[in-house]
């Protein structure tokens, strides 16, 4: 299994929960199962998943501009993403505020499955 970051926004995140999976797109991430160091490479991934998800979030209204990242074990990546593969979600708390700099934003919350619809309620 291969674990992958998806760079996500509340929209495709209620799409994967009515639908059941997600189209990862070509910004996801994967965090490399042979480095030295796996915890870094993690998290090296979700900060990458992260900023990318802070430009599509950008472009979205005031009431759905949040980072989400979608991470998910999968045999092989570039496949849809079923909401079985989904192992966490992260996400913002709240919308980011206009002109925020991704570099400047707080931590993501970790969000288990079963609190996609409180997420996204």
């Amino acid at each position: 299994m291969t674990r992958i970051y998806v760079p996500a926004t509340l929209p495709s995140l209620a799409a994967l929960e009515q639908h059941g999976s997600l189209d990862p797109g070509d910004d996801v991430v994967v965090a490399a199962d042979d480095s030295a160091d796996p915890e870094s490479t993690e998290y090296d991934a979700l900060l990458t998943a992260a900023e990318t998800s802070a430009v599509l979030a950008a472009e979205l209204d005031p009431g759905l501009r949040r980072r989400v990242v979608v991470v998910a074990e999968v045999t092989a990546v570039g496949e849809t993403v079923a909401l079985a593969d989904v192992v966490a979600v992260l996400a913002d708390a709240e919308d980011l505020p206009d002109g925020a700099d991704p570099d400047d934003l707080g931590d993501l919350g970790w969000y288990a499955t079963q609190e996609i619809p409180d997420l996204l309620g």
